[in-house]
């Protein structure tokens, strides 16, 4: 029974991750495409928050539920594709870290042009390409692991 509420609450953290972080990609893309400040302050201002909610709890939870459920079920962590896992969701943490800064940054700027009725600044721009390239092998990543989860492939480490 342990077993099963560990697997559906891995299963509702990864589902989190995923779709919380989709969803804000999806939002931040088209808020910047208007390069309306009005609309991309209040779009960012509301990802800020859904990234701190939503994604930073899931990603804390995530790893303490899967270490959980591998004990519970007796899998060793050192097998090929959770630890393949493992590596996946640090470098998915490494690229989702710099977002979470640049998202606040897009968001202040933002919110300076608003206010003084001017358009969005180089600056804005120059940090926008960097999220939206950091945003790929972050998708990519999440995208393995899940896949790995899934077909638990039998991966030799040594």
């Amino acid at each position: 029974m342990l077993e099963e509420w560990l697997l559906l609450a891995h299963v509702v953290g990864a589902t989190v991750l995923f779709g919380t972080g989709a969803g804000i990609a999806f939002f931040m893309v088209m808020a910047h495409c208007t390069r309306n400040p009005v609309l991309i302050a209040h779009v960012a201002g509301t990802v800020v928050i859904a990234d701190t909610i939503f994604t930073a709890t899931a990603a804390i939870f995530q790893p303490v539920t899967g270490y959980l459920l591998a004990r519970a079920i007796g899998w060793e962590l050192w097998e090929g594709w959770i630890a393949l896992s493992l590596l996946l969701y640090i470098v998915t943490g490494l690229f989702w870290l710099p977002v979470v800064w640049i998202q606040i940054r897009l968001r202040n700027l933002a919110r300076v042009a608003a206010k003084s009725g001017s358009a969005l600044p180089p600056a804005y721009f120059s940090l926008y390409r960097i999220w939206f390239a950091c945003g790929f092998p972050a998708f990519f990543a999440v995208l393995g692991i899940l896949w790995l989860m899934l077909t638990k492939p039998s991966i030799a480490l040594f």
